[in-house]
């Protein structure tokens, strides 16, 4: 039990790495948090210092979801144990001690524990992300609905334990409850498009 318990610490501060911070003010000096719409995330990264530095924070934001689990299932496979593990590393970058509790939205973290627990959901909410990014050009809805739907597709899919079907359901309506100020830009008509001129300038409010 201590050693799981261990795990699930570990978990959420492999989690609060703050990946975005750290890559964009080693290579450009700058605060990420102070550029775009302030977010630590990928696509606040790629808005900072480029498409390479955005390409490879999401990559290292992924591996923070999927090392946990990992982690845990060559521990103690128990489902239990996998979701809670992936719960923290979720909650750890959504809220990392590092920033005073200040990180990202959670959507690679997310998908990269997901892609742990199944493949073969994720790859279908990945597709299904990709089309309403393609249809609407807006990486907040993309994301928001894909997230949404996970449990879903998880639940037909796969047909996991109930404690990985709720431990999942919770991390994708945190990942939801983060991309309020996107809702909010939403309803007002000022949400920014992928590809739009302001997208990759000041004042951006979309991210991931």
């Amino acid at each position: 039990m201590m050693g799981e318990i261990f795990l699930v610490v570990l978990s959420y501060f492999i989690g609060s790495h703050p990946t975005a911070y750290l890559i964009v003010r080693f290579f450009t000096g700058q605060d990420v948090r102070k550029v775009g719409s302030g977010n630590v995330g990928g696509t606040n990264a790629l808005r900072a210092a480029g498409l390479k530095i955005g390409v490879a924070v999401t990559i290292i934001d992924c591996a923070k979801g999927a090392i946990p689990v990992l982690l845990m299932r060559w521990y103690d496979p128990a489902s239990k144990w996998q979701a809670l593990a992936m719960l923290a590393a979720v909650l750890g970058h959504c809220f990392p001690v590092w920033l005073r509790f200040k990180g990202g939205k959670g959507v690679a973290t997310g998908l990269g524990a997901f892609m742990v627990l199944s493949p073969k959901a994720s790859l279908a909410a990945l597709g299904l992300w990709l089309i309403i990014l393609i249809i609407g050009r807006y990486v907040s809805v993309a994301s928001m609905l894909a997230s949404a739907l996970f449990p879903l597709l998880l639940y037909y899919i796969s047909g996991p334990p109930m404690t990985v079907l709720w431990a999942v359901t919770l991390a994708a309506a945190i990942i939801v409850v983060r991309h309020q100020p996107n809702m909010k830009k939403l309803m007002r008509g000022e949400e920014n498009r992928l590809g739009s001129d302001d997208w990759d300038v000041s004042n951006r409010k979309e991210d991931q």
